[in-house]
């Protein structure tokens, strides 16, 4: 099952606070919610705000996955070049060029998560002037048929304001962190 990310802004922290309660207390969980914004110590003050983690705030797994496919060409171009030229029929044979081709798909690997550490978030640039602005930025991961029970809540609350609909994180690793939690909360008091 696909979850829906709805994203909300609003200017006021304690307006989003307010918001995520009431989101809590209609049975939404906490794994399911994040606050993007650029007033790190405002978020730390409204503890019951939940602040994406700062590996969310950039563009890593994107940039990694992009350096993976450009390696995977780069070590298929040396396999396929040594090859054709006959560098593999020495007495070398093909160790020294897979070699070579594990080592480019690593190297591309590593320069994309690089890239990505540097740059910001590619799902968030569309609330980059938003942020500049003083604004903050909420989500919400949901299921198909919460669309209702989230419009209802969020004609609750007058400071909060729809910013758009777009594909949530996958349902198991929303799901996966929040029984994770639950079990060590839990089971290891």
């Amino acid at each position: 099952m696909k979850l829906t990310r709805y994203f909300f802004i609003s200017d006021r922290l304690d307006a989003l606070e307010n918001f995520e309660q009431d989101l809590e207390n209609a049975g939404i969980v906490v794994p399911q919610m994040h606050l993007l914004t650029l007033d790190d110590s405002g978020a730390a003050a409204h503890h019951d705000l939940h602040e994406i983690t700062s590996f969310m705030k950039r563009d890593i797994v994107r940039s990694t996955l992009i350096g993976a496919v450009m390696g995977v060409c780069a070590a298929l171009l040396v396999l396929v070049v040594s090859y054709l030229a006959g560098w593999t029929a020495s007495e070398a044979g093909w160790i020294p060029f897979i070699f070579l081709a594990i080592a480019m798909l690593g190297f591309f690997t590593w320069q994309g998560g690089l890239w990505g550490i540097q740059a910001p978030n590619a799902r968030f640039e569309a609330f980059d002037q938003a942020l500049k602005d003083g604004r903050h930025v909420f989500f919400v991961d949901l299921e198909p048929g919460y669309g209702k029970r989230l419009k209802t809540i969020a004609a609750k609350h007058n400071a909060v304001e729809t910013a758009g609909v777009d594909r949530g994180a996958p349902t198991w690793i929303v799901f996966s962190q929040y029984h994770l939690k639950r079990f060590f909360t839990e089971t290891f008091p």
